[in-house]
């Protein structure tokens, strides 16, 4: 097997062995605590720590500790939530979640920047464009992690008020530790040795990027995806399933939205390569934006079983794209500044989780859908200005690969 596709097999199942422990646990917060706001607390508490996190630690320990490292010491936050569950109180979810929110930014951004660098290095050895060997790499990562959606929801339902074991977390450790290979960076080190930047340039190289009116513009996709994912693990649970259906179909309705979104992961990844990025981000707007129109029409009714399962289906179709095409475009863009790009992109997707868990106990469901929509429309605006200004900028430098494959036209013609 080649060595890149590998590591990324390695990275892919550490985060399915993880997330099989967390992801039931998160999607069940907001219905299994629900009494004295514990569980909506938790996941505030959660994101708003994230959200700090995300301004100065991503940079600082992916260049200190390095990707592998980083993912490795990151992940015991997660272990550290987990824990907190099997004996739930204000005293164990609370600082745990403070624990799992300071380890996720940099777990995320370590393993967005290794698939980057994993993806560059493999276009450059087999002639090919970057940004298709990492949407293909983003793509079959996130085909393995969102299928942790299924063993861990499975779990949770078939044995309701238990939680996948926390052995599986310590798995993923063990995984990354011993077989993830440590991986440098060749384009941005040229080859040679470079001096390491200040430790207070490192610290706030987050808030430099955004000097890029790019990312300004950008910053709304992140923005929106924490967004909708709060609402469908925060608001459609609970407002939908669990009031209509009962707490018992929760796992069963998130299973359907994690299948679909791994399987769309995958197909994303290769179709970009043939239809084009901006194609795949209209797809995954005008499915979200009808599901969110239907959701504000539509009356639920425990006799209508099937249609739960259509709208967390196709609310999947849509994330797929926001998490494989949102994080291969950051990579693409901000070659040079990977570990703040993907920094920022946390930070940002961090502060839609927050916005969406802290409004959700005092708006009604018709209002945070009239803010989905809206959202949505002004991030499709920006994104499509961004796509207008890099299509009007023919004197951006060439990929390496890309000026490669121009030479040997080149070659070709005079031949």
């Amino acid at each position: 097997m080649e060595r890149s596709l590998r590591n990324v097999l390695v990275v892919s199942s550490g985060f399915l062995l993880l997330f099989t422990a967390y992801g039931g646990l998160q999607n069940l917060q907001s219905s299994l605590y629900s009494e004295d706001g514990l569980g909506m607390s938790a996941l505030s508490t959660l994101y708003g720590t994230v959200l700090l996190s995300s301004m100065f630690l991503p940079p600082l320990l992916i260049r200190s500790l390095g990707c592998k490292w980083t993912i490795a010491v990151s992940m015991c936050g997660y272990v550290a939530f987990s824990l907190g569950n099997f004996s739930a109180s204000w005293y164990t979810l609370i600082p745990t979640s403070i624990l799992l929110g300071l380890g996720a930014a940099p777990l995320w951004s370590a393993q967005c920047t290794y698939l980057t660098i994993a993806g560059n290095a493999r276009a450059r050895k087999a002639g090919k464009l970057s940004k298709d060997v990492v949407n293909q790499y983003f793509g079959i990562f996130f085909l393995i992690f969102q299928s942790s959606g299924v063993w861990g929801n499975l779990i949770s339902s078939l044995v309701f008020g238990q939680t996948p074991s926390k052995g599986s977390g310590v798995l993923a450790i063990l995984l990354i530790v011993v077989f993830l290979e440590n991986i440098q960076d060749v384009q941005r080190e040229g080859g040679g040795e470079r001096k390491s930047p200040p430790f207070w340039s490192t610290l706030l190289s987050t808030f430099k990027l955004f000097r890029d009116k790019r990312l300004c513009l950008l910053t709304l996709l992140p923005l929106y995806s924490g967004l909708q994912q709060g609402f469908l693990s925060g608001e459609y649970t609970r407002s939908y399933v669990t009031c209509t259906l009962g707490i018992q179909y929760v796992g069963y309705v998130m299973i359907c939205f994690s299948a679909t979104d791994s399987l769309c992961s995958l197909l994303y990844g290769k179709l970009s390569q043939y239809t084009g990025r901006v194609a795949i981000f209209a797809l995954g707007a005008a499915t979200q934006l009808c599901c969110s129109v239907a959701l504000l029409l539509w009356t639920p009714h425990p006799d209508q079983l099937a249609v739960f399962f259509v709208f967390s289906g196709l609310w999947g179709v849509a994330d797929a794209v926001w998490q494989t095409q949102n994080n291969a475009l950051f990579g693409v863009l901000f070659e040079e500044n990977k570990e703040s790009a993907f920094a920022s992109y946390r930070l940002f997707e961090a502060l839609g989780f927050v916005i969406a868990f802290g409004y959700s106990t005092f708006l009604c469901v018709y209002v945070k859908l009239y803010i989905l929509i809206g959202v949505l429309s002004v991030t499709m605006v920006a994104y499509g200005t961004v796509e207008y200004l890099e299509s009007e900028n023919p004197g951006r430098p060439l990929e390496p690969t890309q000026a490669c494959q121009e030479e040997v036209k080149e070659i070709q013609t005079k031949m």
